[in-house]
């Protein structure tokens, strides 16, 4: 099978090259998975740059966190699953444990407890990215946070895929958004959206602003993806009481000096207000949670997601073969679209 390797730590197009690999065996309790297609993460890059919070054995095989594929063949004794059947994979690497094998291949082998059977009207392109995006937005509206209906949630980089996700889960449960852009040209997109309050922080003041829309009980509960300045201003924003989840850092992206990647907190605010900051990271929650409760997470959003309260929107699919082109798709400003590697097809069309 074709398997796209990195072999040491760098730029990925520097890093990864096509390679011959055979076809895994699964063992009991495992399924061996003839992949369909699965996108590229910045997470995905970041881990061959050495940038995230896990690094894997090298060589390894690229992308660590989800793919769709059909099931080719069980492990022995292995029952709850059956051959031909299209699973969602959650390839994501359960933190302190983070072995895990890599989607950018062709046939994988994972643990049946990872695999989630997908219905036929969901799309390869959708059901490929079930496990990582809408999964942190439900965790991180409905569990880290528990916002209930009425309450505001304020969000940073609402134009992000989480942050997307995030409104349209926040419609659905009767939660008032606030959302944070950084450009002028995104307001009108979030507001159309759902967003039920926008800032923009290109010409608006973010502790000004917050105060004039939530009032005087102000916000208790916030989601920050971009730390910096802005994340510190969020912790600010925050009513007495309030706690924020931090799940990114968009404002270090490529930053190297770990002395850079901090939110500069107010210690006045956090002590005499009795305020809460907390990190949330997709990896820490599948090395806690139970697979029990995995799979009842991913089958809540699987339902989300077929019912249409979530939209994922569609991948622009590459052959892995035009890896370089793919990545350099999935590093250019305002890209739109997730590139997605994508695999032949054909005998599955003849199937269905």
């Amino acid at each position: 099978m074709r398997a796209l390797v990195a072999g040491a730590v760098g730029e990925p197009n520097d890093v990864l090259r096509l390679e011959s690999r055979p076809v895994p065996t699964p063992e009991t309790g495992q399924a061996l998975i003839r992949v369909k297609a699965t996108p590229i993460h910045a997470s995905d890059l970041h881990v061959l740059r050495g940038r995230y919070g896990f690094s894997p054995e090298l060589p390894a095989v690229g992308g660590h966190m989800e793919c769709v594929g059909r099931i080719e063949a069980l492990g022995p004794g292995t029952e709850g699953l059956k051959i031909g059947e299209r699973v969602v994979v959650a390839a994501v690497p359960a933190v302190p444990d983070p072995h895990v094998a890599g989607t950018w291949q062709e046939y994988l082998v994972a643990a049946t407890h990872r695999l989630l059977p997908v219905p036929g009207q969901l799309s390869d392109s959708s059901a490929c990215q079930l496990a990582v995006n809408p999964l942190t937005a439900l965790l991180l509206v409905a569990r880290e946070l528990d916002v209930q209906p009425g309450e505001w949630l304020l969000q940073t980089a609402a134009g992000s895929t989480v942050g997307r996700l995030v409104i349209q889960l926040a419609r659905h449960l009767g939660i008032r958004t606030i959302n944070v852009v950084r450009r002028r040209s995104a307001v009108d997109e979030i507001k159309a959206l759902g967003g039920d309050e926008v800032i923009c922080t290109e010409d608006e003041d973010l502790l000004q602003r917050v105060t004039e829309i939530a009032g005087p009980a102000g916000v208790r509960k916030a989601i920050d993806c971009v730390a910096g300045p802005v994340g510190a201003q969020v912790s600010q924003a925050l009513a007495p009481g309030g706690e924020v989840a931090v799940y990114g850092a968009l404002s270090t992206h490529r930053q190297t000096d770990p002395a850079a990647l901090t939110v500069p907190l107010s210690a006045r605010s956090l002590i005499y207000e009795a305020k809460v900051v907390r990190g949330f990271w997709l990896n820490r929650w599948f090395g806690t949670a139970s697979p029990a409760d995995v799979l009842d997470a991913l089958s809540v959003v699987r339902t989300l997601v077929t019912d249409g309260v979530l939209t994922i929107p569609p991948g622009r699919p590459f052959p892995l073969e035009r890896f370089t082109e793919a990545i350099s798709f999935a590093e250019a400003p305002a890209h739109g679209a997730k590139p997605l590697f994508v695999f032949d097809n054909d005998r599955d069309e003849d199937e269905e």
